[in-house]
């Protein structure tokens, strides 16, 4: 993801978005090389809030909580990642956003090869 200056037109910031597909980083010719996350092309939107960058990526790959895709959140100034919640398979549609009884959601659309297309809703943390 490049961020840029919209008074300069100078680059901002640039991250890394998505994990490196499993085929890279299971290849037999890179056991036991620590590969870094390198990202993977896609077509999803983003979602831009006054503070946050919200994505989510674009293929399956094996996760912490299983196979599936991640949806991060960046800080919209610097990048940084702020967060990251499962998606049990790549987004589809770019990510939406709406208020419900004084509560902020984030909603993405999902599907894949062996999966349904389907709208997730994730419940944001409330600030005190």
């Amino acid at each position: 993801i490049t961020a840029f200056d919209m008074n300069t037109g100078q680059i901002a910031w640039q991250t890394v978005h998505g994990d490196t597909p499993d085929e890279v980083k299971n290849h037999p010719l890179l056991e036991g090389i620590d590969i870094p996350r390198t990202g993977r092309p896609g077509r999803g939107g983003v979602l831009a809030t006054s503070t946050l960058l919200i994505a989510g990526e674009s293929g399956f790959v094996t996760t912490p909580y299983g196979r599936g895709a991640m949806m991060r959140a960046y800080d919209k100034a610097t990048g940084d990642e702020h967060g990251a919640v499962f998606m049990p398979a790549p987004q589809t549609g770019a990510p939406m956003t709406y208020m419900a009884d004084g509560k902020q959601y984030v909603v993405v659309a999902v599907s894949g090869p062996e999966y349904g297309a389907e709208l997730l809703a994730y419940a944001l943390p409330t600030q005190e």
